[in-house]
């Protein structure tokens, strides 16, 4: 199983591709979560990268393939993947094709969670995230409820910031789902209902 997953930020592709991984075993690749451990980590590409992301802009083409195909040459790719956060542009779509190509590991699907821009505001804008365990919550969780460790907002959540990746994604990640669909492997599920119920119609979209 190799698999894209599309969708806005705040979309849920995260907390599907967690499932799936629980069940399945597949590798989850997100280039969200290995960006912002290179920032924690203070490497040369975090600091380059984190200027983009603190504004809400893509991080350029050549770093994030750079990144994404050393992580494919990990053993545990070796069975399948799941792409979260990448490709985001066409370019970048042609470019992981080519590269899957010369390997002979072709995507299976290109999974789009769809949900409405304004209901991504509210959800990305009351997100708060632990600082000790990384535990995801919500603007209601004054502890973290996993470890008690402080809960803060991401630079990336607040309204303005938020407003200009949906505006972002708009412009430069939308075209994707027409690069998809013109190479039939789109498949699109509702988003904006309970994970649960998401994640059910995403086995049977993926006929898992």
């Amino acid at each position: 199983m190799n698999i894209v997953l599309l969708g806005a930020p705040g979309a849920g592709k995260g907390t599907q591709a967690a499932k799936l991984v629980e069940e399945f075993g597949t590798a989850h690749i997100s280039t969200g979560d290995m960006l912002r451990a290179a920032v924690k980590a203070g490497t040369d590409l975090g600091k380059q990268a984190k200027k983009y992301m603190d504004a809400g802009d893509l991080v350029p083409d050549d770093v994030i393939i750079g990144l994404v195909l050393d992580r494919l040459q990990e053993p545990d790719a070796d069975n399948g993947f799941i792409l979260d956060g990448f490709p985001r542009t066409t370019a970048q779509a042609v470019a992981l094709d080519a590269e899957l190509g010369k390997v002979q590991r072709p995507l299976d699907a290109a999974l789009l969670i769809d949900v409405q821009p304004e209901v991504i505001v509210k959800r990305l804008t009351s997100r708060r995230m632990c600082k000790e365990c990384g535990y995801i919550g919500s603007v209601a969780d004054e502890k973290c409820p996993k470890c008690g460790g402080e809960m803060y907002q991401r630079d990336d959540d607040n309204e303005e910031t938020v407003r200009n990746r949906l505006d972002v994604y708009q412009k430069s990640t939308a075209p994707l789902i027409d690069y998809y669909r013109g190479s039939e492997l789109l498949v699109t599920i509702d988003g904006d209902r309970d994970p649960n119920v998401v994640y059910a119609d995403v086995k049977k979209a993926l006929g898992l």
